[in-house]
């Protein structure tokens, strides 16, 4: 006599085998899209770190690297941070703990690039521009990183947009 438990478990090992494929493929679209996203988010906090690093360089501190660059960081990450969580990583997550998570990110990135950039700048004549370009293509790697595999590691396409997107797929 065949155990029909057997048989049930043999039958979802063969269906899980044969959907594998098709979940993975959604997955990658999915991670994607996601990095596409993140890519210009951080392209407008670009635009508004570059922005702002212009005006306090040309108009506040005019004879000082660190102070233009520091200030339109925190603007362009405030920024990053808030159209990011809710739309790139579609999380619910505590934002409190969340901004703990990135200000931890921060307070290792941001005195490296602060120095380093004023070395740059200040000491051996690097255009300010071109300095605060590098800094800001290394920032835009190591934060996606940072974000997908630690603040919002488990914890990603969880809110609001992220349920009506899934109502919507479900209902093709």
């Amino acid at each position: 006599m065949e155990d029909k438990s057997l048989t049930n478990v043999e039958e979802m090992t063969q269906d899980s085998a044969e959907a594998a494929p098709e979940i993975k493929k959604k997955r990658n679209t999915r991670e994607t899209i996601r990095a596409i996203k993140f890519f210009f988010v951080s392209m407008s906090a670009g635009l508004i770190e570059i922005g702002s690093f212009t005006i306090f360089d040309k108009f506040v501190w005019t004879d000082s690297y660190w102070p233009c660059y520091l200030t339109a960081l925190i603007l362009s990450v405030l920024w990053n941070f808030t159209i990011n969580r809710r739309y790139t990583f579609k999380s619910t997550k505590n934002v409190p703990r969340a901004m703990a998570m990135i200000f931890g990110y921060y307070c290792v990135f941001t005195p490296v690039t602060t120095i380093l950039g004023n070395y740059l700048a200040g000491t051996l004549l690097w255009n300010e521009y071109l300095v605060t370009i590098m800094n800001m293509s290394l920032n835009l790697v190591t934060e996606y990183l940072f974000d997908t595999f630690v603040v919002y590691r488990n914890e990603m396409d969880n809110n609001d947009i992220a349920k009506r997107e899934e109502e919507k797929m479900n209902n093709k």
